[in-house]
């Protein structure tokens, strides 16, 4: 029906139509200049065939249920994006690279809507350890992303070299533009010279073509996703602080909320609770069940908390049910295991007292060893094992005894 309403208003007041070829190339030309791209870009061949591409293939399907998925959320990101002084445009860079998808996970170990790899994310302050991957949080991996992007634009003087080197990396990226002798985009897509990957030369034409999609109106309504041009702060999110160990559950119940919707917007959670660790910890509600959550919520009185325990040589139940102070066949029924044998590195939850407290653990630093090294060892920071020990330098000596819980 909308599309047949659109088709005659093209056709009884062609003027419509004119308005809409204006406004439409109007946003074309602010989108490049918002990547410092030059307006010579939108007769790019390669840019063209790919916008067409992502045309046919997220009609009805794809494009527009990614944006559905995404709706509740993307006030808040828009928001952070703007505040942090970053071209809104970087929004479709997110979803060129996941989708908009939080749960995204590439075969290079890369995470998250905006796709950071641990040691980046690490770099940007995204904790990630047994009980959460921030590289999933909704605000902090934007809040990071955001950084890194301003980093890097500040280290190449333009958004689409940003771009480009938070794809393929600076050192390759600056290799590249030595090698090509300029920064110019068209000459750096050059596909003979290859002098950035192909992967990234489809990169900066894929982000560029999902927001002239985007910023398609005429297509946009005759697909029924007029709405999505309009994303207004009526459907964003809140954060919440809850206590330490706190369970999705009990919140979702509170706000009659479906639990298996909370746990989409908390996907930075690897369980349904939050780590036992800390006073408190911030998770995602709808803003319109703030209210809810304030008039309702109280605390649980948790008896019962949830630790995380990785398997290593030598672990047994017998063992693991003394460590933690309860039966070793409680831990046995709390995992569904069918038999007593374990695998290394194998994942347990571990239901202890709430008033369980973990024995503190000493590690004496041999030849070879690192602060980088020893916190792996034991899954902590380097800013929380410095912290533990009240390092003010990296600096470590052989025979040195440090806490490492």
């Amino acid at each position: 029906m909308r599309f047949l309403l659109l088709t005659l208003l093209i056709f009884v007041f062609p003027s419509f139509a004119v308005l809409t070829f204006k406004s439409n190339h109007a946003k074309e030309l602010k989108l490049l200049r918002s990547f410092d791209i030059n307006p010579s870009f939108l007769s790019d061949a390669q840019l063209n065939r790919i916008t067409e591409q992502k045309r046919a293939r997220y009609k009805n399907k794809y494009f527009f249920k990614t944006m559905n998925d995404a709706y509740i959320f993307i006030p808040l990101v828009k928001k952070i994006i703007s505040d942090a002084d970053v071209p809104s445009e970087i929004l479709y860079l997110a979803m060129a690279e996941s989708n908009f998808s939080t749960r995204a996970y590439s075969k290079k170990k890369a995470s998250g809507m905006w796709q950071f790899m641990p040691y980046t994310g690490r770099i940007y302050g995204l904790k990630i350890d047994d009980y959460v991957d921030e590289r999933r949080d909704l605000v902090k991996s934007t809040e990071a992303a955001v950084r890194y992007l301003s980093y890097l634009h500040k280290k190449f003087g333009k958004w689409y070299l940003a771009a480009l080197a938070y794809n393929c990396g600076e050192g390759r990226l600056r290799k590249a533009i030595r090698r090509a002798g300029t920064d110019d985009l068209e000459v750096l897509l050059d596909s003979k010279q290859k002098y950035i990957p192909r992967e990234s030369r489809r990169y900066i034409r894929k982000i560029i073509a999902l927001a002239l999609i985007g910023y398609d109106e005429a297509y946009m309504i005759e697909n029924e996703c007029d709405y999505l041009l309009n994303r207004g702060n009526a459907y964003s999110l809140s954060t919440v602080q809850v206590p330490a160990g706190e369970s999705l559950n009990h919140v979702a119940k509170l706000i009659s909320m479906p639990v298996n919707d909370l746990k989409k917007l908390n996907r930075h959670l690897k369980y349904d609770f939050v780590p036992p660790y800390g006073d408190e910890y911030a998770i995602y509600i709808p803003y319109v069940k703030l209210s809810e959550f304030r008039t309702k919520y109280k605390p649980a009185a948790l008896q019962t908390m949830y630790l995380v325990h990785t398997v290593t040589s030598g672990d047994n139940l017998s063992y693991l049910g003394k460590k933690y102070g309860i039966p070793y066949g409680r831990i046995k029924d709390f995992n569904h295991l069918r038999k007593d044998s374990l695998s290394l590195k194998q994942k347990l939850i571990i239901p202890v007292s709430k008033t369980y407290k973990p024995k503190k653990m000493k590690y004496t630093v041999k030849s070879g060893d690192s602060l980088d090294s020893i916190s792996k060892l034991f899954k902590l920071s380097i800013a929380d094992l410095k912290k533990i020990n009240r390092l003010r330098s990296d600096m470590i000596r052989i025979g040195d005894t440090l806490s490492v819980r």
